[in-house]
Protein backbone atom coordinates (compact mmCIF):
# COMPACT_ATOMS: atom_id res chain seq x y z
CA UNK A 1 0.00 0.00 0.00
CA UNK A 2 1.46 2.95 -1.02
CA UNK A 3 1.89 6.05 1.92
CA UNK A 4 0.55 9.42 1.32
CA UNK A 5 0.93 12.52 3.30
CA UNK A 6 -1.86 13.52 4.49
CA UNK A 7 -5.16 11.40 4.77
CA UNK A 8 -2.85 8.33 5.26
CA UNK A 9 0.64 8.60 5.40
CA UNK A 10 0.97 4.64 6.16
CA UNK A 11 2.65 2.57 9.26
CA UNK A 12 3.67 5.37 11.93
CA UNK A 13 6.51 2.22 13.00
CA UNK A 14 8.10 3.66 9.54
CA UNK A 15 7.52 7.58 9.66
CA UNK A 16 10.71 8.55 9.88
CA UNK A 17 11.27 7.00 6.06
CA UNK A 18 9.40 9.21 4.64
CA UNK A 19 10.92 11.69 2.94
CA UNK A 20 10.80 14.93 0.59
CA UNK A 21 10.30 13.28 -2.46
CA UNK A 22 8.57 10.23 -1.05
CA UNK A 23 11.62 8.04 -1.95
CA UNK A 24 13.37 5.36 -0.25
CA UNK A 25 17.08 5.03 0.68
CA UNK A 26 18.56 2.66 -1.21
CA UNK A 27 22.01 0.80 -1.37
CA UNK A 28 24.69 2.67 -3.29
CA UNK A 29 26.36 -0.30 -3.77
CA UNK A 30 22.91 -1.41 -5.34
CA UNK A 31 23.40 1.15 -7.88
CA UNK A 32 26.80 1.15 -8.52
CA UNK A 33 27.03 -2.63 -9.14
CA UNK A 34 26.08 -2.25 -13.00
CA UNK A 35 29.14 -1.10 -15.32
CA UNK A 36 28.06 1.70 -18.23
CA UNK A 37 29.03 1.57 -21.23
CA UNK A 38 31.93 2.00 -22.99
CA UNK A 39 35.78 2.47 -21.45
CA UNK A 40 34.62 4.32 -18.14
CA UNK A 41 36.93 2.92 -15.40
CA UNK A 42 34.25 0.80 -12.99
CA UNK A 43 35.90 2.63 -9.56
CA UNK A 44 36.02 5.78 -11.57
CA UNK A 45 32.31 5.06 -11.81
CA UNK A 46 31.54 3.51 -8.59
CA UNK A 47 33.03 6.59 -7.05
CA UNK A 48 31.20 8.93 -9.34
CA UNK A 49 27.60 7.55 -8.35
CA UNK A 50 28.22 7.87 -5.01
CA UNK A 51 29.25 11.32 -4.85
CA UNK A 52 25.96 11.89 -6.73
CA UNK A 53 23.95 9.56 -3.71
CA UNK A 54 25.86 12.53 -1.04
CA UNK A 55 23.33 15.02 -2.60
CA UNK A 56 20.55 12.93 -1.74
CA UNK A 57 22.12 12.14 1.64
CA UNK A 58 22.85 15.75 2.20
CA UNK A 59 19.18 16.49 1.70
CA UNK A 60 18.01 13.68 3.89
CA UNK A 61 20.22 15.34 6.52
CA UNK A 62 18.76 19.10 5.96
CA UNK A 63 15.33 17.82 5.72
CA UNK A 64 15.31 16.05 8.81
CA UNK A 65 17.24 19.06 10.32
CA UNK A 66 14.01 21.47 8.97
CA UNK A 67 11.76 18.60 10.57
CA UNK A 68 12.70 18.24 14.03
CA UNK A 69 12.74 21.96 13.82
CA UNK A 70 9.32 22.49 12.71
CA UNK A 71 8.02 20.09 14.84
CA UNK A 72 8.88 22.78 17.81
CA UNK A 73 6.62 25.21 16.49
CA UNK A 74 3.71 23.16 15.89
CA UNK A 75 0.49 23.71 18.40
CA UNK A 76 -2.52 23.95 18.80
CA UNK A 77 -2.49 20.18 17.59
CA UNK A 78 -4.46 17.30 18.99
CA UNK A 79 -3.30 13.84 18.85
CA UNK A 80 -5.98 11.04 19.32
CA UNK A 81 -4.65 7.75 19.83
CA UNK A 82 -7.70 4.87 19.27
CA UNK A 83 -8.13 2.11 21.86
CA UNK A 84 -10.28 0.20 23.85
CA UNK A 85 -11.75 2.93 26.32
CA UNK A 86 -12.87 5.30 23.11
CA UNK A 87 -10.02 7.18 22.49
CA UNK A 88 -6.78 8.24 24.17
CA UNK A 89 -6.90 12.25 23.57
CA UNK A 90 -3.62 14.97 24.10
CA UNK A 91 -3.78 18.32 23.26
CA UNK A 92 -0.37 20.47 22.22
CA UNK A 93 -0.51 23.74 23.41
CA UNK A 94 2.32 26.08 24.10
CA UNK A 95 4.67 24.09 24.94
CA UNK A 96 2.14 21.71 27.34
CA UNK A 97 0.69 18.37 27.35
CA UNK A 98 -2.91 18.07 28.09
CA UNK A 99 -4.32 14.50 28.24
CA UNK A 100 -7.58 12.75 28.63
CA UNK A 101 -9.66 9.54 27.99
CA UNK A 102 -12.75 11.59 28.51
CA UNK A 103 -15.35 8.61 27.07
CA UNK A 104 -17.64 6.97 29.63
CA UNK A 105 -16.67 2.93 30.13
CA UNK A 106 -20.24 2.54 28.77
CA UNK A 107 -18.65 2.43 25.54
CA UNK A 108 -16.06 -0.47 26.45
CA UNK A 109 -19.54 -2.37 27.93
CA UNK A 110 -21.57 -1.76 24.95
CA UNK A 111 -18.70 -2.99 22.63
CA UNK A 112 -17.79 -5.49 24.75
CA UNK A 113 -21.01 -8.00 24.84
CA UNK A 114 -21.32 -7.00 21.27
CA UNK A 115 -18.02 -9.08 20.62
CA UNK A 116 -19.70 -12.07 21.77
CA UNK A 117 -20.55 -13.54 18.17
CA UNK A 118 -16.45 -12.46 17.72
CA UNK A 119 -15.23 -14.60 20.39
CA UNK A 120 -16.89 -17.21 19.63
CA UNK A 121 -15.85 -17.03 15.80
CA UNK A 122 -12.29 -16.82 16.83
CA UNK A 123 -12.67 -20.01 18.68
CA UNK A 124 -14.41 -21.98 15.67
CA UNK A 125 -13.12 -20.78 12.72
CA UNK A 126 -10.28 -22.78 12.39
CA UNK A 127 -12.63 -25.65 12.66
CA UNK A 128 -15.17 -24.23 9.75
CA UNK A 129 -15.49 -26.80 7.02
CA UNK A 130 -13.12 -24.95 4.38
CA UNK A 131 -16.02 -24.85 1.44
CA UNK A 132 -18.01 -21.55 0.98
CA UNK A 133 -21.75 -22.54 0.94
CA UNK A 134 -24.11 -22.08 -1.70
CA UNK A 135 -25.42 -18.30 -1.77
CA UNK A 136 -22.53 -16.87 0.37
CA UNK A 137 -21.44 -14.76 -2.42
CA UNK A 138 -19.59 -12.45 -0.99
CA UNK A 139 -17.26 -14.74 0.44
CA UNK A 140 -13.76 -15.40 -0.72
CA UNK A 141 -12.57 -19.11 -0.92
CA UNK A 142 -9.27 -18.75 -0.50
CA UNK A 143 -9.91 -16.25 2.52
CA UNK A 144 -12.20 -18.92 4.26
CA UNK A 145 -9.38 -21.30 3.56
CA UNK A 146 -6.80 -19.56 5.02
CA UNK A 147 -9.21 -19.00 8.22
CA UNK A 148 -10.21 -22.72 8.33
CA UNK A 149 -6.76 -23.86 8.54
CA UNK A 150 -8.17 -27.06 10.53
CA UNK A 151 -10.83 -28.37 9.29
CA UNK A 152 -13.80 -29.56 10.33
CA UNK A 153 -12.90 -33.27 11.56
CA UNK A 154 -11.32 -32.16 15.20
CA UNK A 155 -12.89 -30.88 18.41
CA UNK A 156 -9.84 -28.45 19.50
CA UNK A 157 -12.18 -25.50 19.95
CA UNK A 158 -14.67 -27.67 22.80
CA UNK A 159 -12.61 -26.67 25.24
CA UNK A 160 -11.55 -22.74 25.17
CA UNK A 161 -15.66 -22.66 23.95
CA UNK A 162 -16.51 -23.80 26.93
CA UNK A 163 -13.82 -21.25 28.91
CA UNK A 164 -15.26 -18.52 27.01
CA UNK A 165 -18.64 -19.56 27.99
CA UNK A 166 -17.85 -19.52 31.75
CA UNK A 167 -17.11 -15.86 31.53
CA UNK A 168 -20.24 -14.99 29.25
CA UNK A 169 -22.68 -16.92 32.22
CA UNK A 170 -20.87 -14.93 34.49
CA UNK A 171 -21.07 -11.24 32.58
CA UNK A 172 -24.80 -12.16 32.41
CA UNK A 173 -24.89 -12.91 36.42
CA UNK A 174 -24.20 -9.84 37.43
CA UNK A 175 -25.59 -8.29 34.47
CA UNK A 176 -28.45 -6.07 36.56
CA UNK A 177 -25.46 -4.38 39.23
CA UNK A 178 -23.18 -3.32 36.02
CA UNK A 179 -26.02 0.00 36.30
CA UNK A 180 -26.62 -0.02 31.90
CA UNK A 181 -29.53 2.21 30.31
CA UNK A 182 -32.21 0.03 30.59
CA UNK A 183 -32.47 -0.65 26.94
CA UNK A 184 -28.51 -1.21 26.90
CA UNK A 185 -28.93 -3.87 29.01
CA UNK A 186 -31.89 -5.72 27.37
CA UNK A 187 -29.86 -6.14 24.40
CA UNK A 188 -26.36 -7.14 26.61
CA UNK A 189 -28.95 -9.87 28.09
CA UNK A 190 -30.02 -11.23 24.65
CA UNK A 191 -26.63 -11.22 23.55
CA UNK A 192 -25.29 -13.29 26.55
CA UNK A 193 -28.52 -15.41 26.42
CA UNK A 194 -27.85 -16.29 22.87
CA UNK A 195 -24.00 -16.53 23.09
CA UNK A 196 -24.29 -19.36 26.15
CA UNK A 197 -27.50 -21.50 24.32
CA UNK A 198 -25.67 -21.38 21.09
CA UNK A 199 -22.49 -22.58 22.54
CA UNK A 200 -23.72 -24.95 24.83
CA UNK A 201 -25.51 -26.52 21.50
CA UNK A 202 -23.09 -26.90 19.49
CA UNK A 203 -20.33 -28.27 22.68
CA UNK A 204 -23.19 -30.95 23.13
CA UNK A 205 -23.43 -31.96 19.69
CA UNK A 206 -20.07 -31.54 19.03
CA UNK A 207 -20.04 -30.06 15.65
CA UNK A 208 -20.81 -27.12 13.73
CA UNK A 209 -21.18 -25.63 10.76
CA UNK A 210 -21.69 -21.76 9.01
CA UNK A 211 -25.70 -21.85 8.50
CA UNK A 212 -26.12 -22.49 12.13
CA UNK A 213 -23.35 -19.78 13.56
CA UNK A 214 -25.39 -17.46 10.84
CA UNK A 215 -28.92 -18.62 11.98
CA UNK A 216 -27.14 -17.49 16.22
CA UNK A 217 -26.01 -14.01 15.45
CA UNK A 218 -28.96 -13.07 12.66
CA UNK A 219 -31.35 -13.86 16.00
CA UNK A 220 -29.41 -11.09 17.77
CA UNK A 221 -28.88 -8.76 15.11
CA UNK A 222 -31.13 -5.33 16.32
CA UNK A 223 -29.62 -6.06 19.99
CA UNK A 224 -26.02 -5.51 18.60
CA UNK A 225 -27.39 -2.45 16.74
CA UNK A 226 -28.80 -1.62 20.08
CA UNK A 227 -24.85 -1.38 21.72
CA UNK A 228 -23.46 0.09 18.55
CA UNK A 229 -26.16 2.85 19.30
CA UNK A 230 -24.79 3.07 22.76
CA UNK A 231 -21.11 3.23 22.34
CA UNK A 232 -21.45 5.90 19.53
CA UNK A 233 -23.88 8.34 21.81
CA UNK A 234 -21.49 8.50 24.65
CA UNK A 235 -18.08 8.84 22.49
CA UNK A 236 -20.20 11.63 20.27
CA UNK A 237 -21.36 13.07 23.60
CA UNK A 238 -17.37 12.69 25.45
CA UNK A 239 -15.51 14.01 22.52
CA UNK A 240 -18.18 17.01 21.68
CA UNK A 241 -17.71 18.10 25.31
CA UNK A 242 -13.90 17.93 25.67
CA UNK A 243 -13.73 19.86 22.47
CA UNK A 244 -15.59 22.70 23.60
CA UNK A 245 -13.60 22.74 26.90
CA UNK A 246 -10.66 22.96 24.63
CA UNK A 247 -11.37 25.67 22.15
CA UNK A 248 -12.19 27.35 25.04
CA UNK A 249 -8.56 26.95 26.37
CA UNK A 250 -6.82 27.57 23.26
CA UNK A 251 -8.92 30.50 21.88
CA UNK A 252 -11.38 30.97 18.70
CA UNK A 253 -8.10 32.13 16.82
CA UNK A 254 -5.60 29.46 17.62
CA UNK A 255 -8.21 27.02 17.26
CA UNK A 256 -9.17 27.95 13.69
CA UNK A 257 -5.52 26.89 12.90
CA UNK A 258 -6.26 23.91 15.26
CA UNK A 259 -4.46 21.00 13.54
CA UNK A 260 -5.87 16.92 14.85
CA UNK A 261 -3.54 13.87 14.01
CA UNK A 262 -5.74 10.38 14.79
CA UNK A 263 -4.11 7.23 14.79
CA UNK A 264 -5.94 4.10 13.75
CA UNK A 265 -5.43 0.72 12.26
CA UNK A 266 -5.06 0.10 8.81
CA UNK A 267 -8.64 -1.89 9.40
CA UNK A 268 -10.23 1.28 11.03
CA UNK A 269 -8.91 4.12 9.29
CA UNK A 270 -11.97 4.68 6.88
CA UNK A 271 -14.35 6.20 8.40
CA UNK A 272 -12.32 5.92 11.27
CA UNK A 273 -15.06 6.50 14.51
CA UNK A 274 -13.04 9.13 15.61
CA UNK A 275 -12.26 11.33 12.90
CA UNK A 276 -16.03 11.24 11.88
CA UNK A 277 -17.19 12.94 15.31
CA UNK A 278 -13.97 15.33 15.48
CA UNK A 279 -14.15 16.77 11.37
CA UNK A 280 -18.27 17.75 12.90
CA UNK A 281 -15.97 19.86 15.59
CA UNK A 282 -13.42 21.78 13.68
CA UNK A 283 -14.12 24.55 11.72
CA UNK A 284 -15.56 23.79 8.53
CA UNK A 285 -13.08 25.85 6.04
CA UNK A 286 -9.98 23.56 7.77
CA UNK A 287 -11.33 20.48 8.39
CA UNK A 288 -10.34 18.89 5.49
CA UNK A 289 -6.97 20.25 5.65
CA UNK A 290 -6.12 19.96 9.06
CA UNK A 291 -7.98 16.47 10.05
CA UNK A 292 -5.22 14.04 9.51
CA UNK A 293 -5.61 9.91 9.75
CA UNK A 294 -2.34 8.01 10.14
CA UNK A 295 -2.00 4.36 9.99
CA UNK A 296 -0.31 2.86 12.40
CA UNK A 297 0.48 -1.26 13.26
CA UNK A 298 -1.52 -1.31 16.48
CA UNK A 299 -3.57 1.20 18.25
CA UNK A 300 -0.99 1.66 20.77
CA UNK A 301 1.79 3.10 19.39
CA UNK A 302 4.85 3.95 21.56
CA UNK A 303 5.86 7.67 21.58
CA UNK A 304 2.39 8.27 19.91
CA UNK A 305 2.93 12.26 20.42
CA UNK A 306 6.10 12.43 18.57
CA UNK A 307 5.10 10.07 15.51
CA UNK A 308 2.05 12.48 15.48
CA UNK A 309 4.32 15.40 15.56
CA UNK A 310 7.06 14.06 13.20
CA UNK A 311 4.25 13.46 10.73
CA UNK A 312 2.94 16.38 11.00
CA UNK A 313 5.58 18.66 10.61
CA UNK A 314 6.80 16.93 7.09
CA UNK A 315 3.23 17.46 5.97
CA UNK A 316 3.43 21.62 7.19
CA UNK A 317 7.06 21.42 5.48
CA UNK A 318 5.59 19.46 2.48
CA UNK A 319 3.08 22.30 1.90
CA UNK A 320 5.18 24.85 1.47
CA UNK A 321 8.23 22.94 -0.20
CA UNK A 322 5.56 21.65 -2.99
CA UNK A 323 4.94 25.50 -4.34
CA UNK A 324 8.43 26.64 -4.16
CA UNK A 325 9.85 23.15 -5.49
CA UNK A 326 7.04 22.94 -8.46
CA UNK A 327 5.91 26.25 -8.81
CA UNK A 328 5.43 25.50 -12.58
CA UNK A 329 3.60 22.29 -11.98
CA UNK A 330 0.52 22.66 -9.92
CA UNK A 331 -0.08 18.63 -10.74
CA UNK A 332 3.37 17.99 -8.82
CA UNK A 333 2.53 20.82 -6.38
CA UNK A 334 -0.45 18.80 -5.13
CA UNK A 335 1.10 15.30 -5.78
CA UNK A 336 3.74 16.35 -2.70
CA UNK A 337 1.33 17.66 -0.57
CA UNK A 338 -1.55 15.79 -0.86
CA UNK A 339 -2.91 12.03 -1.31
CA UNK A 340 -1.06 11.33 -5.11
CA UNK A 341 2.09 9.69 -5.09
CA UNK A 342 4.92 12.04 -6.47
CA UNK A 343 5.39 9.51 -9.61
CA UNK A 344 1.58 8.36 -10.06
CA UNK A 345 1.43 10.34 -13.01
CA UNK A 346 4.63 9.24 -14.97
CA UNK A 347 4.00 5.64 -14.24
CA UNK A 348 0.40 5.28 -15.26
CA UNK A 349 1.20 7.39 -18.23
CA UNK A 350 4.43 4.74 -19.03
CA UNK A 351 1.93 1.56 -18.18
CA UNK A 352 -0.41 2.88 -20.49
CA UNK A 353 -3.54 2.99 -18.17
CA UNK A 354 -5.89 5.03 -19.53
CA UNK A 355 -8.17 5.80 -16.93
CA UNK A 356 -5.29 7.82 -15.11
CA UNK A 357 -6.50 10.54 -12.77
CA UNK A 358 -6.63 14.06 -15.04
CA UNK A 359 -5.10 16.63 -13.31
CA UNK A 360 -8.55 18.23 -12.09
CA UNK A 361 -9.17 15.48 -10.38
CA UNK A 362 -6.03 15.97 -8.80
CA UNK A 363 -6.59 19.60 -7.83
CA UNK A 364 -9.83 18.46 -5.82
CA UNK A 365 -7.69 15.60 -4.48
CA UNK A 366 -5.59 17.57 -2.97
CA UNK A 367 -6.40 19.05 0.58
CA UNK A 368 -5.32 22.46 -0.18
CA UNK A 369 -7.75 22.86 -2.94
CA UNK A 370 -10.52 21.49 -0.79
CA UNK A 371 -9.96 24.31 1.52
CA UNK A 372 -10.41 26.87 -0.70
CA UNK A 373 -13.26 25.90 -1.94
CA UNK A 374 -15.09 24.98 1.29
CA UNK A 375 -13.99 28.65 2.06
CA UNK A 376 -15.31 30.44 -1.37
CA UNK A 377 -18.50 27.98 -0.42
CA UNK A 378 -18.82 29.56 3.12
CA UNK A 379 -18.40 33.49 1.39
CA UNK A 380 -21.07 32.81 -1.58
CA UNK A 381 -23.45 31.14 1.49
Amino acid sequence: MSSTRRNFLGSAGTAAAATLLTGTATSSTAHAAATPAGNADAADTTTARNNILQVDTDMRANYDKLRANVLQQLGPVIVVENGMQGGHYTLVHQGQQFIEEPISQVFQLAKSIAHVPLGIFSVIAPSLAPTVPAGQTNMDARDLQLVAYAGPNNTDWITPLQTFATDLDTARRTLEQADLPTDLKVSCAHILDAGLTYINDITRRRTFDMPGFQKFTGQIADDIKTNMYWAAKVQIEAVKDLFGRWKNKVGANAWHELYVVVLSMWTTSELNQNSIIIKHLMDKDMADSHLIDLVCESPSVPNAVHVALDNLARIVMDNIAAEMVFSKDQQLADALKGKPDLLSQEILTLLGDTNAPATAAALNACPFHTKTKAKQALINA
